[in-house]
């Protein structure tokens, strides 16, 4: 027989049932009703409370809390349950909260999922197996996520939502719809609006630089005509004397195979914003 860890600030609540090989670390506390199984790793400051059980091996990290009350209106104190599979691993500060009446009573978690720090898995949420959230990604109530699914870091996935097996959600995506398995589903990805002008005056940039960087800007995000690289030249040939013309051409020369952030299509200029004439050159 393996004998369990138990750190001895640990709080072990009579009627809690922890198997062979379990090991809980400092400041934990473990509820009443919960059934932690062969193996089971709980780090220090870890919560777990209500109809919990944990699957062998699974590992918990520092400050998760894992089996509260659901963030549910319609929640009147139910016995209600959470259940997480074996072989998981549930990354600091990740939230998932037990089911309620109106969803099942049962708040689900499949086997080999890597659940990542800061990530919500709402009430009556059933996660497949294999399925991976990246850091703060955010599951609303009832979702339906199959197996071998990967959700970005920051995605929102709306409440009553189905993902399908195999689905690909990208970083930051908002999804109000269901997503078909083998699907990808891509966020707006952010583009260049124009230079951080109010910064650099108040950073005490002279107005001749501005002015410079203004136009570089103009060259290498609104004119089209040519390869990047032309327009690269185009910009040092008229304002390479200023340093941030230098920093930015240094910056792009860097690693020139990476795409660069620019604005969207379509996007114009504000009407103020005037063309400056080149800087006249050094002899």
């Amino acid at each position: 027989m393996i004998s369990n860890q138990i750190h001895p600030t640990a709080l072990i609540s009579e009627g809690a049932q922890l198997a062979q090989g379990v090991c809980v670390g400092a400041y934990s506390v473990i509820g009443p009703k919960v059934i932690l199984k062969d193996n089971v790793k709980v780090h220090s400051h870890v919560v777990i409370d209500g109809h919990t059980t944990i699957g062998a091996c699974t590992e918990v990290f520092p400050f998760a809390t894992l089996g509260l009350a659901p963030q549910s209106n319609h929640y009147k104190g139910e016995e209600t349950t959470l259940e997480i599979g074996e072989n998981c691993l549930i990354r600091e500060h990740v939230t998932i909260h037990r089911g309620t009446p109106m969803g099942g009573m049962k708040t689900t978690v499949g086997n080999n999922s890597n659940i990542m720090v800061g990530s919500h898995v709402g009430h009556d949420c059933h996660v497949g197996n294999f399925v991976t959230m990246a850091n703060n990604a955010t599951l609303g109530g009832h979702v339906i996520v199959g197996d071998y699914v990967n959700i970005g870091g920051l995605a929102a996935i709306h409440q009553f939502v189905r993902i399908g097996a195999y689905a690909m959600i990208s970083g930051t995506a908002g999804v109000n719809e269901d997503v078909i398995p083998f699907g990808t589903v891509l966020a707006i990805r952010g583009k260049l609006g124009g230079l951080n002008l109010v910064g650099m005056k108040r950073y005490g940039f002279a107005r001749e630089d501005i002015h410079a960087l203004r136009n570089a800007y103009k060259l290498l995000a609104k004119d089209q005509a040519g390869t990047l690289e032309e327009r690269l030249m185009k910009i040092k040939a008229f304002y390479g004397t200023s340093k941030p013309i230098v920093d930015l051409l240094a910056f792009i020369e860097q690693d020139p195979k990476k795409p660069l952030c620019l604005p969207a299509e379509g996007w114009i200029f504000e009407p103020d914003e005037k063309e400056e004439p080149p800087l006249a050159r050094s002899a």
